[in-house]
């Protein structure tokens, strides 16, 4: 199916939560979507007569029956969302209130709008290309101040721009090869190929720079998913209450009173990270007990942080050696429980399994540690420095994985030219990178990748 299909069609949807609040939103887009929402309208004028961008005071009424008053907004292509024109109907929050009037535009002729649909053809229509469209859903789903900046970032056109700027130079390396093609007489081969390999060069070191911080801005974007092990009762519940500042876990001096795991989303230092509190690992002949510790190894496994509690005041015990073997070679801060009492934990002994800078001595009970556990995160996963929006200039995994495969591809293409290849194979190497850079804003991208980015978003936007 072309993706340009369905473009004519009214669609309608409630942009605002279901259930009770101030104001809900029913949001009109389309040509003749003005005149359909008028048939519904009762006011001082017809909103056909309003100016764009105005608001109008009025009813909503369908068959006779008035559904709600309503504040009436008309904005005209375009100048809108969508580069369509657009009608929002500002009504009473309430679940019912706003399905009813849905039902009424839907009854007139609009269709019910797809997810996402009226962020696809703000696309569509030239509007925004793929990143920024993408950076709408970031900005709903940022977790922090931090990710909602990169999101804004990317939303007014920063990786964008960074991509044309790469297709630019790489479209002018193609022209100049197809002149060389055309005008055979024109004897440049050696200083052509030099050309090219110093802008394959340059083009090579934008990339890479691009690649270098794409973890970090996978981290500020989707957040860091975190998972504290250890053995029974050494003190991981604390800990997620200590981190939530508020008791969410239950903690006990009981061995194995988690035995399913607990999530809860937080913010450290503008680092957002999803926090999952698992069963302590142990042999148990307990069956529900057994069931949480696999679960929790299953967590462990695909984690991109580990925090592993110990309890300092004892010796390290075989069940402790045997979670440090097993995160052996992860991204891991372990850190040191119940420093307030005496240590008894053999700092030469834990060293020979965690690496001496991922030790963090805590007191969960003292309120200890807490700033060299943002430290450790810090050194961990972005060297030490201040964790900043515009490192999430490439945060999302299509973007990285679209410029991965464009990088490749002018690697083959200065292989091409170091081995002095005919020029029309290295056009080929350059219009892949090109193909492969144009996915990323949506220029080349295919039907099914549009489609798959656009289920992701609610209903409404």
């Amino acid at each position: 199916m072309n993706r340009f299909n369905h473009l004519d069609d009214i669609i309608a949807a409630i942009s605002t939560p279901l259930g009770m609040g101030g104001i809900g939103i029913v949001r009109i887009s389309g040509r003749g979507c003005i005149e359909l929402a008028d048939r519904l309208f009762q006011g001082k004028k017809s909103l056909l007569e309003k100016k764009s961008h105005t608001l109008s005071y009025g009813k909503i009424v369908s068959h006779g029956e008035i559904i709600d008053e309503a504040l009436v907004s008309v904005m005209k292509a375009p100048q809108t969302y969508t580069k369509e024109d657009i009608v929002e109907i500002n009504c009473h929050g309430g679940a019912l209130v706003t399905r009813r009037i849905l039902e009424a535009i839907l009854n007139e002729g609009a269709r019910l709008a797809e997810p996402g649909e009226f962020t696809k053809r703000a696309f569509l229509n030239g509007r925004m290309d793929l990143t920024q469209a993408e950076a709408v859903i970031d900005i709903i789903h940022s977790q922090t101040d931090l990710s909602r900046q990169a999101a804004v970032n990317q939303l007014e056109g920063r990786l964008k721009r960074e991509v044309r700027s790469l297709r630019d130079e790489i479209l002018n390396m193609i022209a100049k090869i197809e002149a060389v093609i055309d005008y055979p007489e024109h004897d440049v081969e050696e200083e052509t190929y030099g050309n090219m390999e110093q802008g394959t060069l340059k083009i090579l070191e934008h990339m890479e720079k691009l690649l270098e911080n794409a973890d970090r801005g996978k981290i500020i974007r989707d957040g860091l998913e975190t998972v504290i092990v250890g053995k029974p009762n050494v003190g991981k519940s604390s800990l997620l209450n200590w981190l939530l500042e508020e008791e969410r876990a239950i903690v006990t001096d009981i061995p194995g009173t988690t035995r399913d795991t607990v999530e809860e989303y937080i913010n450290i230092d503008g680092i957002p990270m999803k926090i999952v509190d698992t069963a302590g690992i142990r042999e148990t002949g307990d069956l529900v007990e057994k069931m949480g510790v696999e679960k929790s190894k299953a967590y462990a496994e695909k984690a991109d942080l580990i925090l592993m509690m110990l309890d300092s005041s004892r010796h390290l015990e075989t069940e402790d050696k045997e979670i440090l073997s097993f995160i052996q070679g992860k991204k891991t801060l372990v850190l040191l429980n119940k420093t307030d009492l005496e240590r008894k934990l053999s700092m030469d002994e834990l060293e020979q399994y965690i690496p001496k800078e991922q030790l963090i001595s805590v007191s969960i009970k003292e309120n200890l540690g807490f700033n060299e556990l943002i430290h450790g995160l810090k050194e961990l996963f972005f060297s030490g420095e201040s964790v900043k929006a515009e490192d999430a200039l490439l945060g999302n995994t299509r973007h990285k994985n679209a410029l991965f495969q464009g990088k490749e591809a002018m690697e083959r293409c200065l292989e091409t030219i170091r081995t002095r290849m005919p020029e029309d194979f290295i056009s080929m190497d350059l219009q892949d990178a090109n193909r492969f850079l144009g996915e990323i804003t949506g220029d080349v991208a295919d039907e099914e990748i549009i489609d798959r980015i656009f289920t992701k978003f609610c209903l409404g936007k």
